[in-house]
């Protein structure tokens, strides 16, 4: 005797008849929102980047900036003689080498507006020194305090000098590091000021970081009144690594104070 479906089936199986292949998925509540509205505010399509490894960097995100791919240093200037020099840092094996004693060195162009700036980083797998004299390097945003960069695992030293801190500012919520050598991300979300139409800030600029995809820092109000920047990267002394660099600009609408 063949069985007969159960009733949750039937349910089931009856609800989705008047679906066709090409048919959307009914939304709650879809009469809110106009045809026109749906086509002016239907988010943009991108690819997401790629899986990253500790042998080899993602692919970037399709709508990205990139300002280095592990191949030359020609988007970033030093930082001496007015800034106009080359950078003079190592590349090798798709990385970029912190070289002691040539300088820090910086971005070319600057991004305007809200962004997110992507990178990974590598401290020394053999270690040497220890607190700050271990690992050390930093990024530094236009505007905003230096996010820093060190050996912090198992390397003890005071709160806001640890990895993922804002140098002297902002103490890291959680320790995120990886052991030394390990290839470690940085994804840093940076929304600039924003102000009303009457000049009145609205919005103060704020800062969010992710060490290895776990938040670290969330929304501090700190720097951002500069309406764009570049990245900045430290010479501290020691031979740290850095691949995959890019930015994705951000359009966040600003939060409306009561009454505008």
């Amino acid at each position: 005797m063949k069985e007969k479906p159960s009733l949750a089936l039937t349910l089931f199986l009856g609800s989705l008849s008047f679906l066709s292949a090409d048919d959307p998925l009914p939304v709650s509540e879809a009469g809110r929102w106009t045809k026109e509205e749906i086509n002016e505010q239907r988010p943009a399509v991108i690819t997401p980047p790629g899986h990253t490894t500790q042998e080899k960097a993602g692919a970037p995100p399709s709508d990205a900036i990139i300002f280095f791919d592990g191949s030359d240093l020609s988007k970033w200037q030093g930082r001496g003689k007015g800034g106009e020099d080359a950078a003079r840092w190592l590349v090798k094996d798709g990385y970029m080498e912190v070289v002691r004693g040539t300088g820090s060195i910086q971005t070319r162009d600057q991004v305007e507006g809200d962004c997110q700036w992507h990178l990974e980083w590598c401290t020394p797998a053999e270690v040497k020194g220890n607190s700050q004299g271990r690992g050390n390097s930093g990024v530094f945003l236009g505007g905003y305090p230096e996010v820093q960069v060190l050996d912090s695992f198992q390397n003890d030293t005071y709160p806001d000098g640890q990895a993922s801190s804002l140098y002297k500012r902002s103490v890291a919520l959680v320790n995120a590091s990886r052991g030394p050598g390990q290839w470690q991300t940085y994804d840093i979300i940076c929304l600039r000021e924003k102000k009303g139409s009457d000049g009145k800030v609205i919005q103060p600029g704020s800062i969010t970081v992710l060490h290895n995809g776990i938040v670290t820092q969330c929304f501090v109000e700190a720097g951002g009144k500069t309406p764009s920047g570049g990245l900045q990267l430290q010479d501290h002394g020691n031979p740290v690594r850095f691949r995959n660099i890019w930015c994705r600009k951000l359009v966040v609408p600003p939060v409306k104070a009561p009454g505008q």
